[in-house]
């Protein structure tokens, strides 16, 4: 277990698991957000940097070089690839995977939502906005959605409860409950709940 360098006031530290030089605690542009909060049993890599202000639920896992700034609550066994850059103010549901090298900007994710790698995230929909607090709009990914990699979703949007992006996919658009979307624009493709898994497929009966 490493020493992290700690720049503020951490609360949990004694249980969770520093398997790296990290930074923890860094300073937010806001001095209010509090302290930065570890649950029972969070992982932290090496390199990783995590602000004042952010709560980790029990058992998350945070990867090499991920920077997660202020105001980011993840719930339990919540797991952030490296790499990964969670601006400020996510919500992340629990048992929620991010991958390596997404970007998450005014985000809600439900629970047991996929995030596959390079996934990103927007919330300005004209930038440089200087108005950017009252302007930005934060995508919403309910429950048990899967978005493939490297998916772009534009601000406002909403993935339903169980839906699947494709990857490479650029939403610009709200998508439904359990309905596959790909391309650019995605457009509806069918049903998650009609796909075929072809490990299934060649297991003898």
């Amino acid at each position: 277990m490493s020493e992290p360098t700690l720049l503020g006031p951490v609360e949990g530290l004694e249980h969770a698991v520093v398997l790296g030089p990290c930074v923890l605690g860094h300073p937010a542009s806001n001095d209010d957000v509090g302290p930065l909060v570890l649950g029972e049993g969070v992982v932290l890599r090496a390199y990783a940097v995590v602000y004042q202000g952010v709560v980790l639920g029990a058992g998350s896992q945070v990867g090499h070089g991920a920077l997660i700034r202020e105001r980011n609550v993840l719930g339990e066994r919540v797991s952030v690839g490296s790499g990964a850059l969670l601006e400020p103010g996510n919500r992340v549901g629990d048992r929620t995977r991010i991958h390596s090298g997404s970007f998450l900007a005014s985000v809600t994710l439900g629970q047991d939502v996929f995030c596959g790698p390079g996934v990103t995230f927007t919330d300005d929909s004209h930038p440089p906005c200087s108005n950017y607090p009252e302007c930005c709009e934060g995508v919403v990914v309910e429950d048990g959605a899967a978005l493939g990699a490297r998916a772009v979703l534009l601000p406002g949007v909403t993935v339903g409860k169980g839906a699947l992006v494709g990857a490479g996919s650029v939403v610009t658009r709200s998508v439904e409950p359990g309905m596959v979307v790909a391309g650019n624009p995605a457009r509806v493709m069918g049903r998650r709940e009609d796909l075929s898994c072809r490990a299934e497929e060649a297991r003898p009966n």
